[in-house]
């Protein structure tokens, strides 16, 4: 998707560029040499105070890497011992491709393989015997799949596989698609190759159809085929329940095979446990939230007994832990916040105790663990509001490891006793060469949204030289996407870019998370509008710093953020005279049903917020300058996206500058070829 879960707008667009080689122009521009003495060095300027503490099973120490050696810490001496070389990861791969689905999956006593081949599912013995085909309908031609997912599935879904084996081995699930009557979308690939080549792909665009999605389960000793009724006998149409149907499991005991179903707005959604022998489902928990979406994949954590299950809803309007019974009681009110619950730290079942994390400090921002009575009593908050906290409980419930930080204070590891009493600092952040490089602080910041109403936070980064006597360009870095944020309360280095002499600035939006529904309702069918208008007012907030020079300010972004960057130069020419539009969504028609339709419904029924969301509608209020950037073989932000601004900034009579990364896919403009363009525009030759 645009963003799969909440990504730190600065990490984002980093993580989507293209490899950074010097530009031609760069090294004889201002700011480049201190750019490269120092901006190079802050990403090492800070030995961090935070540790992974992996917990012995006795309780009596963990482990932990630190300066590539592994420690570990002994509980009750409180010392820490040297016990040779850091340990690395698990050393395992990573899962498909964006949008894909894995090919095989091993039964659980890895006797059998179900294969996807063909657009069939096939089920051979480990050693690769015995194989014999379980469907044979897929076809190219017909445009059937049985055994993996639709793209729009695996992207928006994070479906990444779509064969399900029950506990037994005896069963397996599997997903049938037809893509009969989905547009295929045709994407040239190979460009740079004497001849290219096509990819074809069923693509659905917001308000076209949707791909069929039937579920099934296959009992290997009847060789029976049972077609799962996730409709409940409804036919297949845009406003049932069970338009889509993912989040796919089997029960802990294997007798149902647990679902969750939305319709096609995303703002009913149910968890559903279905027979494998009869097919039929029944309704376990219903969430709907009418004046926005829903979570589609809330927490579900199972307890040892198999029937019971933790489960994350929204219906306060802030996310909250309920704990249920698999035949759809509701036994306890777990938390009741008006404020939203994080992850599950740790289920203690023998002291009926769960630990979690809460955003329950002195702002949203910081998360606080707490533990609460499996019956929702005597919840009690156990670290201190005033930092921003993860947190490690030990098997026994009695000690805790925290990280604990702001985003002015770097990373201190602590033990805690079970009272949340600090015990003893394990490990402290060294900045000597921080301060040494003469870094600033990040500075969080507090500005009114464009409604004039709603307090949004941002973080403003200073460049290692900077005089408040001077007046700075500054850069704007946003993403800007439902439900992730621009500011947060982890200790936060300076951005490199500072170096060349910008100021530079995230912000939240009307969008971030971690604030409730209702927050983010004020999004609800208004994508690229309420979001950029806070970026917008953020930055006219910030102009009124006398070091703040408003004449010559920039924004960039990948994606979603390449979409709000674009628009806020079209818009707001008089707040942004320059940007980079990288991988942008131009127009939500040309984007998938599943993220658009769950945050603007169908063009046909919001046409208005959809027209209000296209650049291409505001390409004559262009008076600054715009850099845009796509990758040619770019399959989820498709090329016609920026090959219709290119069109319409044609037709307008507007300049611009264009960057094609060929053969790229889903990716942002070289960063260095990037700052020529906000050097050129905002240094050596400020917008006009």
């Amino acid at each position: 998707p645009m963003a799969r879960r909440p990504l730190l707008p600065l990490a984002l667009t980093l993580l989507l560029t293209l490899p950074a080689s010097a530009q031609s122009r760069l090294p004889q521009m201002p700011g480049y040499e201190q750019w490269r003495q120092v901006g190079g060095q802050i990403s090492n300027a800070m030995q961090s105070g935070s540790i992974t503490a992996a917990w012995a099973d006795d309780s009596r120490s963990f482990e932990y890497n630190r300066d590539g050696r592994r420690f570990r810490y002994d509980v009750s001496a409180r010392t820490a011992t040297d016990i040779g070389a850091a340990t690395t990861g698990s050393g395992f791969g990573g899962g498909p491709g964006r949008g894909r689905q894995f090919d095989s999956a091993m039964s659980p006593d890895s006797t059998r393989r179900a294969l996807y081949r063909d657009r069939n599912l096939w089920i051979q013995n480990a050693d690769g015997s015995g194989e014999f085909a379980v469907t044979t309908d897929g076809s190219v031609e017909g445009r059937i799949k049985n055994g993996s997912a639709s793209w729009v599935y695996g992207e928006e879904l994070n479906q990444n596989t779509a064969m399900w084996w029950s506990p037994s081995g005896q069963q397996l699930a599997f997903y049938r698609f037809d893509e009969s009557e989905v547009p295929d979308y045709l994407l040239q690939l190979d460009q740079t190759e004497l001849y290219s080549t096509i990819y074809t792909e069923a693509y659905p665009k917001a308000g076209y159809t949707n791909p069929g999605v039937e579920l099934f389960v296959y009992d290997l000793a009847s060789r029976r085929i049972t077609r799962v009724d996730h409709r409940d006998g409804q036919p297949l149409t845009d406003d049932v329940m069970g338009h889509y149907v993912y989040g796919i499991e089997w029960s802990p005991d294997g007798t149902e095979l647990l679902v969750n179903r939305t319709n096609r707005w995303q703002n009913i959604m149910e968890l559903a446990a279905c027979s494998p022998e009869s097919g039929a489902c029944r309704t376990v928990v219903r969430e709907e939230w009418p004046t926005g979406w829903l979570e589609n994949s809330p927490t579900r954590q199972f307890l040892a007994d198999g029937k019971r299950f933790i489960w994350a809803s929204e219906r306060t309007g802030f996310r909250n832990y309920y704990l249920y019974h698999l035949d759809g009681r509701l036994l306890a009110t777990l938390t009741s916040h008006p404020f939203e619950v994080a992850n599950i730290v740790r289920v203690d079942e023998r002291a009926n105790t769960l630990w979690y994390m809460a955003r329950s400090g002195d702002n949203h921002m910081k998360l606080q663990l707490h533990r609460v009575g499996l019956n929702g009593r005597n919840d009690r908050r156990l670290t201190d509001p005033a930092f921003m906290h993860t947190a490690n409980v030990a098997p026994d419930g009695r000690r805790i490891v925290t990280v604990s930080q702001t985003h002015r204070d770097a990373p201190v590891t602590r033990l805690l006793d079970a009272s949340g009493r600090v015990l003893a600092t394990v490990a402290e952040s060294d900045l000597t060469r921080y301060d040494s490089l003469g870094l600033k602080r990040v500075e969080l910041f507090t500005f009114k949204a464009a409604d004039g109403v709603t307090d949004l936070h941002g973080m403003l980064h200073f460049p290692s030289t900077f005089d408040p006597s001077r007046r700075y360009p500054v850069l704007v870095s946003t993403y800007s996407g439902p439900a992730t944020n621009g500011a947060r309360e982890t200790f936060t280095l300076p951005h490199q870019f500072t170096e060349f002499g910008f100021l530079v600035v995230t912000m939240d939006s009307r969008s971030a998370a971690g604030r409730g529904k209702r927050f983010l309702d004020q999004i609800y069918l208004k994508l690229s509008q309420v979001e950029t208008d806070d970026q917008a007012a953020g930055m006219r907030a910030l102009r009124q710093r006398p070091y703040v020079d408003g004449s010559r300010v920039g924004i960039f972004g990948t994606s979603y953020g390449g979409t709000v960057a674009g628009m806020a130069v079209l818009r707001h020419g008089d707040v942004f005279q320059a940007a980079a539009s990288s991988a942008a969504v131009v127009d939500w028609r040309q984007y998938d049903t599943i993220y658009t339709e769950r945050y603007m419904r169908t063009p046909q029924v919001n046409p208005e917020g959809y027209d209000l969301g296209d650049m291409r509608k505001f390409v004559s209020g262009l008076s600054g300058h715009l850099l845009i950037y796509y990758g040619s073989a770019d399959d989820n932000v498709h090329p016609n996206n920026q090959m219709q601004l290119i069109q319409a900034l044609q037709q307008a009579g507007k300049s611009f500058e264009l960057q094609v990364g060929p053969d790229r896919g889903h990716s942002g403009v070289n960063q260095q070829r990037m700052m020529e363009f906000f050097i050129e525009r905002l240094v050596m030759s400020p917008a006009m």
